[in-house]
């Protein structure tokens, strides 16, 4: 499985990559708004960690443009942010977020389960643009 991380934080970044390797996904990462749009689209993964706090766009307006896109609507995105304001929690779940997790609440190795449990949801939710 194809994860990608997007995160402008090297140190954390490299900390939870090679967490998630060690259990065998394949990692790509981005450290910044734009290269992980370019990614999503070109990589295809299977799943995406988007930070909330980027240097050139905001994390919920990325989560928007993978959400409005046909190509990466589908890729379940959980924000993993250290950023737990309630408007910011809201809008991405409003927008399509799987999840937000806060990165100071979570140990490296649980990122595995909340993969697993996230892209198994997403999997067995109807596209809710579908008529019934």
């Amino acid at each position: 499985m194809k994860i990608l991380m997007v995160d402008d934080d090297e140190a954390l970044l490299t900390v939870f990559a090679t967490t998630l390797k060690k259990h065998g996904y394949e990692v790509i990462t981005a450290s910044n708004g734009q290269q992980g749009l370019e990614k999503a689209k070109n990589e295809k993964p299977d799943f995406i960690f988007l930070d909330q706090v980027l240097p050139d766009i905001q994390g919920n307006e990325i989560l928007k443009t993978l959400k409005d896109d046909l190509a990466t609507k589908m890729i379940p995105v959980a924000m993993l942010s250290n950023f737990g304001q309630n408007e910011l929690i809201q809008k991405a779940i409003n927008t399509g977020a799987a999840d937000y997790i806060l990165k100071y609440l979570i140990e490296p190795d649980d990122l595995d389960l909340k993969i697993r449990d996230l892209t198994k949801a997403a999997q067995t939710q109807p596209d809710r643009e579908q008529p019934l």
